[in-house]
């Protein structure tokens, strides 16, 4: 029975991990910027699964502090951290960068960039002490390198999340934790649709490259656990839209219609 933390996960990716690995009988700990949100989070999924495989700890993840709470709490609650999955983030709308508000701009680096490496500090010291762990960075669009006009920002970040992964997965080699990242593709979420909440033209023009590459949460969960929780080498690149998997579903989409959004 593996602990897992899981931040951001009051909702969309998160949240469907944090289902999925009840699910398989793991201990779990979830997060999210604000106690309402945990305890909702937390009711619903103590309806489905029980509540002695679960805990919540409300936290804001550009603080190190809070970080720090959120792995006491597990640690008091379950007695340790198997894995540690840096979910949390934010998106922001399809703008070029000269039309972003600073005070957005701060918040994608701060919540995308800064959150992940204090979460990967405190989770990797509290492995250090403990003797064991593994610690899972989110990947997004710009991890690859690929680029987008309208997502300069939060690309750029993501871009540094791979570069921090591999740095981070070198520097722990000789140690007992593990650090790797998880690739979740195109997924249907308020994240996705948020991009366009200015925009609902460019939303409905989207989404025939959404109803062709992405899928729902309840498609893509399942997976990432099982893969995560079979997995035991470090520097792993857990993903699902594959490059494979892009030629197959444009070779496909002509004869297979899928609708994302209904």
């Amino acid at each position: 029975m593996k602990t897992i933390v899981i931040t951001g996960s009051t909702r969309g990716i998160g949240y469907g991990l944090a289902d999925e690995f009840l699910a398989r009988g793991c201990q779990v700990v979830i997060n999210g910027r604000s106690p309402a949100s945990v305890e909702k989070a937390m009711a619903t999924l103590s309806q489905k699964h029980g509540p002695d495989r679960l805990a919540g700890q409300p936290g804001d993840v550009t603080r190190l502090a809070d970080h720090q709470a959120v792995w006491d709490t597990a640690v008091a609650r379950f007695g340790r951290v198997d894995i540690w999955i840096n979910n949390a983030g934010i998106g922001h709308p399809m703008m070029m960068v000269w039309e972003l508000p600073e005070a957005l701009i701060n918040q994608v680096i701060d919540i995308d960039l800064k959150g992940l490496i204090f979460g990967s500090q405190v989770a990797i010291r509290g492995m250090m002490t403990q003797g064991f762990g593994h610690v899972y960075n989110m990947e997004g669009f710009g991890s690859d390198g690929r680029t987008r006009p309208g997502l300069s920002i939060y690309g750029s970040a993501k871009s540094a999340v791979r570069f921090l992964s591999n740095s981070l997965t070198r520097e722990t080699a000789k140690t007992p934790v593990k650090v790797s990242t998880l690739s979740p593709g195109m997924v249907i979420t308020e994240f996705i649709t948020g991009q366009y909440k200015d925009d609902p033209q460019g939303l409905e023009d989207a989404k025939k490259i959404f109803n062709t590459l992405a899928d729902k949460v309840e498609t893509v969960t399942p997976w990432l656990a099982e893969k995560v929780l079979a997995n035991d080498k470090s520097g792993a690149r857990i993903t699902w839209l594959t490059n494979a998997k892009i030629i197959q579903r444009f070779a496909t989409a002509r004869f297979t219609k899928r609708d994302l959004f209904t």
